[in-house]
């Protein structure tokens, strides 16, 4: 069993806020992806398209800036399964503890 972290636990602990932030994420998740393949699909054609002047009319920057992007949906993401999880946990845990009785 992984040692569990004190942010994991106070999401155990905290149902209603792991549920909010859990949504939070999950829309946020949406919100940053949303068009993102296709936005990088069109600055790589434009990359490859127009070489050079591509890269020095801001193709560069604005790749970086669509992978930070993508960066910050996979940490939406993630904390969206760290919620889920938190929560699953805490509803097993009471269930099993009510087959018991």
């Amino acid at each position: 069993m992984p040692v569990e972290r004190a942010f994991y636990r106070w999401l155990c602990r905290h149902p209603v806020v792991s549920f909010l932030l859990m949504t939070g994420s999950f829309l946020a998740f949406g919100y940053f992806t949303l068009d993102l393949v296709q936005l990088i699909g069109s600055n790589a054609a434009f990359i490859v398209r127009h070489g050079w002047l591509a890269l020095m009319s801001g193709g560069l920057l604005q790749l970086g800036e669509l992978t930070l992007i993508a960066l910050l949906a996979m940490a939406c993401y993630l904390l969206f399964r760290l919620c889920e999880q938190a929560l699953l946990q805490r509803l097993t845990n009471r269930t099993r503890a009510g087959d018991g009785e």
